[in-house]
């Protein structure tokens, strides 16, 4: 059994699968909607996804920190599930070198910077209102 989980393993998968189709489905409009608004000559909708993200799972994180009475389940399908299917760092890289292909160097580099940097910075972010929260 899954240890330093006090309750039924497949709950926690059922939990982890519902929170990835529903990551899933709205990393996909919300990508589609970025689309129609602003075109395809940058992504736009993958940098605010990962943003999004990034800021959320760091909320997450710090709410449901291992000393918060919360339970596994909760934990799994907001991170694992939800937050891990939501933001996709396979579509960073495909469109990166999507730029690359068409030698749009400022962009790649506008891109790459400015997904890590404001992923990180989301993150961090995410973490301190969580803490700041407790």
């Amino acid at each position: 059994m899954y240890q330093g989980y006090n309750g039924h393993f497949m709950h926690l998968v059922t939990a982890i699968a519902l929170g990835g189709a529903l990551g899933a489905v709205l990393r996909h409009f919300a990508g589609s909607a970025a689309f129609r608004l602003f075109g395809g000559d940058f992504p736009y909708g993958t940098l605010a996804i990962n943003v999004a993200g990034s800021f959320a799972i760091g909320l997450a994180i710090s709410l449901l920190a291992p000393g918060f009475p919360g339970n596994m389940a909760l934990r799994g399908f907001l991170t694992v599930g939800l937050l891990g299917s939501f933001t996709t760092f396979s579509a960073f890289s495909m469109e990166t070198m999507l730029l690359i292909e068409r030698g749009e160097w400022a962009q790649v580099l506008a891109y790459v910077v400015g997904s890590v940097l404001l992923t990180v910075s989301g993150a961090y972010l995410g973490m301190q209102m969580g803490k700041a929260a407790l």
